[in-house]
């Protein structure tokens, strides 16, 4: 009768103890929950769990009245990692997390300084010149720690992310060290990276930026700009001047810092000659058998050439399409856009980006 009762909370479990007391836990919990509701230390030296008198694992999902004995042992190393996966509610990973900061300080303080080093090696970064005690401090302030050492351990037991740290003093470093770029010296890097290939060029004349006409500017991958649509320039490090929509996720995620980057960018060319741009959408349609091929005759049909195409099926049977072509104008794109939206079975479809 107890547990049909508590069966209309779906979203929490209420299991007892041995002496009959309630603990109230989220629901898909499991033992490693439950030991940590009743004290760190409890959970800490867990080696096993009994559900309702029978010996389960760590991992069984608890139910409503199921009655929980937590098997401890003095002998016992600690937790796992792996029990941070298990854990469901916020006080258990805590709990965890909190013990593998305490029992591994000194080994965390230097895994974190090596992860800072190998992830600003990667990056190409100079963290000597921004490891300064105002930007230390400021990163101190930030995430509520006393020292440094307390911040790299943070990072070697995996509370904090290197990059996120690294990116803070990055910010905090260019603000303080602003390098004026005059128009020639920018133009003179889009002239150096022009042949390269990383990202999609701009057909010659197709924009203006900031007033000057005929740049070989670089259409960003992440959002494919086609004219018509509203765009803004970016200036790259080492890479010239990159093309985004306004709407580009990237773009709208920017820093203030990076956001200085920025510069206004316009259509010279709305489409109405024979310049091509690449398009990249993404179709969502219930699968059947012959789907492909409505899509591709649709764009064949419209002369439009196919450059590429993925798809991939969900076991719900939902057919996702990412394809890539090349149009005229943002006017072009939507037609066909409302073309193949008439194809049955069709969804729903998106510009891809990101």
């Amino acid at each position: 009768m107890i547990k049909s009762g508590l069966d209309l909370f779906t979203d929490q479990v209420y299991c007892l103890t041995p002496n009959g007391d309630v603990k109230t836990l989220p629901a898909g919990s499991t033992p490693v929950d439950f030991a940590y509701s009743i004290h760190s230390a409890v959970g800490n030296k867990m080696i096993g769990a009994r559900v309702n008198g029978k010996l389960v694992n760590i991992d069984y999902e608890l139910n409503n009245g199921d009655c929980v004995e937590i098997l401890t042992s003095l002998n016992s190393k600690g937790p796992s990692r792996d029990w941070l996966k298990l854990a469901k509610s916020a006080q258990a990973r805590n709990k965890i997390n909190q013990w593998f900061k305490n029992e591994f300080k000194e080994e965390n303080i230097v895994k974190g300084k090596e992860m800072l080093d190998t992830y600003c090696r990667v990056k190409g970064i100079n963290l000597s010149q921004m490891m300064l005690p105002q930007y230390k401090e400021a990163i101190m302030k930030k995430y509520g720690f006393r020292d440094w050492e307390s911040v790299l351990a943070a990072i070697g037991h995996g509370g904090l992310k290197e990059g996120q740290i690294v990116n803070r003093m990055q910010e905090l470093y260019e603000r303080d060290h602003k390098k004026e770029q005059t128009n020639e010296e920018v133009l003179e890097t889009i002239r150096e990276n022009a042949r390269d290939n990383s990202v999609r060029m701009a057909p010659k004349s197709g924009i203006t930026v900031k007033g000057i006409h005929d740049l070989a500017v670089r259409f960003s991958k992440c959002c494919s700009p086609v004219p018509g649509d509203e765009i803004v320039g970016f200036i790259t490090r080492g890479r010239g001047i990159s093309i985004h929509r306004t709407d580009c996720p990237n773009i709208m995620a920017l820093s203030d810092v990076d956001r200085a980057r920025l510069m206004e960018a316009d259509w010279a060319d709305m489409g109405s000659g024979d310049s091509k741009y690449f398009a990249d959408i993404t179709i969502y349609a219930y699968n059947r058998n012959g789907l492909l091929a409505d899509i591709s005759k649709t764009l064949t049909e419209k002369n439009i050439d196919i450059l590429s195409m993925s798809t991939r099926t969900s076991k719900e049977g939902i057919a996702t399409m990412q394809t890539t072509f090349e149009v005229s104008s943002k006017e072009e794109l939507g037609r066909l856009v409302d073309k193949i939206r008439t194809i049955p079975s069709v969804i729903d479809i998106e510009r891809t980006t990101g």
